[in-house]
């Protein structure tokens, strides 16, 4: 081949700056609720008219909160009426006898991806599931947190506000995390902590340049760091709605291994990879508004909290357990639930201790809010926001009028996922919010990669939590066993 000759085809690239206008603008879309058919028509007539996008890439979420993509040809997209795939081959999907399922694409939720991280000439758009009826599929939580904050929306002019702070480790080598059950070790990148590396060290080259995917994503950044952890990062960015702040959460962890990968390194959202230093948790900050008012704030209450931001916490601490096989979704999970590194395992709220498992901020009116500290990075973005704000706007309270008990004893979180699992099956209120199927489902799920490991977790990271852990594993892993 003449590498001297120009290329024969040119797929779009788009500068850092114009994806960052492009993607904003798309957000407004969501933001404002425009109808769908309308967006769907202004991307319809981009796609046909922009002649350098050769596929469009069509993004969803498993019940475990794995992301999953397909990529279909630009034109074949355009004309199809109906997008299938094999759902038996999705894990807590369907059966094999009943295999197939839809993609209803979301217009709104329309990404352009920067082409040096993720190749040139796709877009991005995210989808949600239909069952073979075109009703929507219980099982998608993308799809059931679409339609609550909707309705949420039209019905009550609600908008929930939603913001998190993921933490991450830095290994070095590719697929650190998949040769896991070889080596049995991570290696770290950096040896630094809080605040502590050097301008131009690996760690702080990686954030930077995930950073400025970020921001060419429209993700509006605000601060990056090293974290409390040796080769640990945090990169926060501004609140956005619900469902935007999930799909933002798929994102972050995809874009970070994606720059990691490129670096020869990887990037890993594990809660605990390593005993003996700080866990990764994935902070949850909510809050409600109307009318541009925040719903949660009252200079007369409480650390300026409002009686219905008081309600919205209460209800939450009254369901912690049942809610905490969600909030804390793997094996690994419970690892990171220890107080002795800075993790909240208390069933309670504060102001300032860390160790609670709901922290209310020191902030203004416009920043008011409660943070869910318990939550781990590995969760299912959709099924954790919808369901921390099914049960704070709706779930059920502790009855005022039960006697009290003579002594007060501290409610804690599960150290372990069998507890966390007998929660769960025993809670009507997950059958009801998530549906009977759906319930039984992610339970199964977990029991599936509980007995795969040992049931004590001791002192040392086991092969087995990290291999068949939801955002690591395979199906050639899976079937070794």
């Amino acid at each position: 081949m003449n590498y001297s000759n120009p290329p024969l085809r040119e797929f779009l690239k788009i500068p850092y700056e114009r994806l960052e206008e492009l993607n904003l603008q798309s957000k407004e879309y969501q933001d404002s609720w425009t109808p769908m058919d309308e967006v769907e028509a202004i991307r319809r007539e981009y796609l046909e008219s922009e002649k350098g996008i050769k596929a469009v890439t069509v993004a969803f979420t498993d019940l475990e909160g794995c992301l999953h993509m397909l990529d279909y040809d630009k034109k074949y997209l355009l004309a199809s009426d109906h997008l299938t795939f094999d759902g038996s081959s999705i894990r807590g999907f369907t059966r094999i006898s009943e295999s197939d399922l839809q993609l209803q694409l979301d217009w709104r939720a329309f990404y352009w991806m920067p082409a040096d991280i993720f190749g040139a000439g796709k877009v991005l758009v995210f989808g949600h599931v239909l069952g073979r009826d075109g009703q929507p599929y219980e099982a998608d939580f993308r799809g059931q947190l679409l339609a609550f904050t909707r309705d949420l929306y039209r019905d009550q002019g609600i908008v929930a506000n939603v913001a998190t702070e993921t933490e991450g480790f830095l290994f070095n080598n590719r697929d650190a995390e998949r040769t896991y059950y070889r080596t049995g070790n991570f290696d770290l990148i950096s040896t630094g902590g809080y605040f502590n590396s050097l301008p131009q060290d690996p760690l702080r080259q990686f954030i930077d340049a995930a950073a400025e995917v970020q921001r060419a994503m429209g993700f509006e950044n605000e601060k990056d760091h090293p974290e409390v952890g040796p080769s640990q990062f945090e990169m926060n960015y501004k609140y956005a709605t619900a469902l935007v702040a999930a799909d933002r959460i798929q994102l972050y962890k995809l874009l970070c291994r994606q720059v990691a990968q490129s670096m020869d390194m990887t990037a890993s959202f594990l809660p605990k990879p390593i005993t003996g230093i700080n866990g990764s948790g994935m902070h949850t900050n909510i809050s409600i508004a109307k009318n541009g008012e925040n719903l949660f704030y009252d200079d007369a209450g409480e650390h300026n909290m409002s009686d219905q931001g008081q309600q919205f916490i209460r209800r939450i601490l009254h369901s912690a357990e049942d809610l905490c096989l969600i909030l804390n979704a793997s094996v690994n999970s419970y690892r990171r639930l220890d107080p002795n590194f800075e993790a909240p395992n208390e069933i309670s709220s504060s102001s300032v201790d860390r160790t609670s498992m709901i922290r209310i901020p020191f902030a203004g009116k416009a920043g008011q809010r409660l943070e869910i500290r318990s939550v781990g990075p590995d969760s299912n973005p959709y099924l954790l926001i919808y369901s921390l704000l099914k049960t704070g706007l709706e779930g059920p309270e502790p009855d005022a009028n039960a006697p009290k008990p003579k002594r007060i004893r501290k409610r804690l979180l599960p150290d372990n996922i069998y507890d966390a699992m007998g929660n769960h099956r025993r809670s009507a209120w997950l059958k009801k919010i998530m549906g009977e199927e759906s319930h039984i489902k992610y339970l199964e799920l977990k029991e599936m990669a509980a007995h795969r490991c040992p049931r004590e977790l001791g002192n040392r990271i086991k092969r087995a939590e990290i291999m068949f852990h939801h955002e690591v594993t395979n199906q050639m892993l899976w079937n070794r066993f």
